[in-house]
């Protein structure tokens, strides 16, 4: 028996080794030429050509499909490039997973922002289908660039990091996964469970793309700017551009401690002509910053210095790991600057809790509503801080779903220049 473990444990680490090899692969971490180097700047410099669109065959097989995903993260197509010249002058990151009408939503509301000219927007795959696809290149008001997880679940299907037959079930007992030799039995989360593929994919996603868009886009190697994150089911109010640029005034001015700028909040949206032209700062929380989060490069640096306490803390929600790194291994707890007024709407109302009886008509009603309270109150001239809360770290229980040590090494890697 101890033989036999023995080898499922190899099998493992050699799981992970490869892993981490195809992940050198897709990140173009490897070493390049001189010329290609200096190619892919000009590119970025000059706008790609209609050539370095990768076209993706989403009927054929996986290896195809993987190979696109490769090829599109090196290229780094930008939509529209030849229209809008220039550097941007504010860069969206969205990460999409597979609501094509909330997505459209979100698209509607880029479309009605003013200045929208000047916006990159970056999506971020984790799941590829021609509908999907379709939607994001449809844009045609400003630059638009996909880049797609690599890790996704859907690329590996019966095997780490997506959902491998031979990985343990969720709920056995330790001592009987043990037992049955499944392949991550000494390894369940606080609670005493097993990974699931797709609980774990949206943490992998995040500090992936966080990684990927601060390191790897060629197009905004030079942004001096925040990026905005959001994700598929948000909407952004029309004077979000104008709104950024006064943050970041305020900021400049006022703040130059807050590390991150929050331009949404899950308030009610009631008090908005009240509240609009408010900011606030206080100490980073997962369930009130996690909305519209723009993040400096600076910013970026810090959390990247924390890789191995994000990816090997017990807890399989980005935005609750991140306020455990606030005032642990992030020795000055996260300060934030805070929209009262909120810029950025949660239309969803399903996710990855919540599967069943999606209603996203209900989500454009709740949009007009908000719009229609709002539009009085867009476009503030200044700003106002209304209060200033001390940046406390504010620990929580953690809810495990994180125990995996294949998630650590891979989650890790993300960060590496080998």
């Amino acid at each position: 028996m101890r033989i036999r473990l023995a080898k499922k444990n190899l099998l493992v680490l050699l799981g992970v080794s490869f892993v981490v090899w195809t992940l050198l692969v897709s990140t173009r971490v490897l070493s390049d030429s001189g010329n290609d180097l200096s190619d892919v700047k000009n590119q970025a410099n000059q706008g790609t050509r209609s050539s370095d669109r990768v076209k993706f065959d989403f009927s054929g097989s996986l290896s195809e499909l993987m190979q696109s995903v490769y090829r599109a993260n090196y290229k780094q197509h930008i939509l529209n490039a030849e229209r809008f010249l220039g550097e941007p002058q504010l860069v969206l990151v969205v990460q999409v997973h597979n609501r094509p009408e909330y997505l459209k939503l979100l698209i509607k509301s880029f479309e009605k922002a003013a200045e929208v000219h000047r916006f990159l927007l970056i999506f971020s795959h984790d799941y590829f289908s021609a509908e999907i696809n379709a939607i994001v290149q449809g844009i045609t008001f400003c630059k638009v660039l996909q880049i797609y997880f690599p890790f996704s679940t859907q690329l590996y299907p019966s095997e780490f990091p997506g959902q491998d037959p031979r990985d343990c079930p969720r709920d056995i007992s330790k001592e009987n996964a043990i037992k049955t030799g499944c392949l991550n039995a000494k390894h369940p989360d606080s609670y005493g469970h097993y990974r699931e593929a797709s609980i774990t994919q949206i943490k992998h996603h995040w500090w992936w793309k966080l990684h990927f868009v601060w390191e790897r886009v060629n197009a905004i190697q030079g942004y001096s700017g925040f990026v905005i994150f959001l994700e598929e089911d948000n909407y952004i109010l029309p004077d979000i551009f104008h709104f950024y640029n006064s943050t970041v005034e305020f900021r400049e001015n006022k703040c130059q401690d807050c590390d991150v700028l929050a331009l949404g909040n899950h308030n009610d949206f009631a008090g908005f002509l009240t509240l609009s032209n408010k900011v606030l700062t206080t100490g980073w929380m997962s369930t009130k910053h996690n909305i519209g989060m723009a993040i400096s490069r600076e910013a970026y640096y810090k959390m990247m210095g924390c890789s191995n306490n994000f990816c090997t803390y017990d807890d399989y929600n980005w935005d609750w790991t991140l306020q455990h790194l606030s005032g642990t291994c992030i020795s000055k707890p996260i300060k934030v600057l805070v929209a009262q007024g909120s810029r950025v709407l949660h239309t969803g109302d399903c996710g990855l809790h919540q599967k069943q009886n999606c209603r996203p008509e209900w989500a454009s009603q709740k949009v007009e509503e908000a719009l229609n309270i709002a539009k009085d109150g867009l476009f503030p001239s200044s700003l106002v801080l209304s209060a200033s809360e001390a940046a406390l770290h504010k620990d929580h229980v953690k809810n495990g779903g994180w125990g995996d040590v294949r998630d650590h090494i891979l989650c890790n890697n993300y960060a590496k220049r080998l």
